[in-house]
């Protein structure tokens, strides 16, 4: 068995590794684009919108509450006639960078930490650099991509955006595996 305290160095190598290669497929390649597109008559709806002064959080249109007002005939002809939607709200002003790249460097730590774990609890010291890939690779991927198919589920997130997201995943933890394999102690 290897400890996580022993795996301290790849997990923030790849870490980083993975914050590096993030910002250059957002920023230098073109493929998720499509993530997200225009609504028609942008400017008309976030007029509709302003005066509502809606605080920032996740919203469903039409909201039921519960199960028995979702079968409800006011529910049902909300449902008919639309707008069907989900709506993430976000504060006002320059979408500040810094917290989310923080925060997204920490998310990488902690899926590096646990798929170092899972690669400590099963493979000991010396192991082979392709067990290690193998283990880490694996545990690094079901925590970069696996969570990313509820919100197609859920939430009706395209399956493009999906796909595209976890193919980047699949990116991350090869590489998380990667630095795993060559430091493994």
């Amino acid at each position: 068995m290897v400890s996580v305290a022993s795996l301290w160095l790849p997990v923030l190598l790849s870490a980083a590794i993975v914050f590096v290669v993030s910002s250059v497929i957002h920023m230098v390649l073109t493929y998720h684009k499509a993530d997200a597109g225009q609504l028609p008559d942008e400017d008309g709806v976030a007029a509709a919108l302003r005066p509502l002064d809606v605080p920032p959080g996740d919203y469903v249109i039409p909201y039921a509450g519960d199960t028995k007002a979702m079968g409800s005939a006011e529910y049902i002809e909300k449902m008919k006639n639309g707008p069907v939607a989900f709506l993430t709200v976000m504060p006002n002003g320059s979408p500040g960078m810094g917290k989310s790249l923080g925060l997204w460097f920490g998310y990488s730590v902690v899926v590096g930490a646990l798929a170092g774990y899972v690669g400590g609890l099963a493979l000991g010291p010396g192991a082979e650099y392709g067990a290690v890939f193998r283990i880490v690779s694996t545990v690094a991927f079901a925590g970069y991509s696996l969570a990313i198919l509820q919100n197609t589920i859920w939430w009706h997130r395209s399956w493009g955006y999906t796909l595209r997201t976890m193919f980047d995943g699949l990116i991350y933890a090869l590489l998380t595996g990667g630095a795993f394999g060559w430091l493994w102690p």
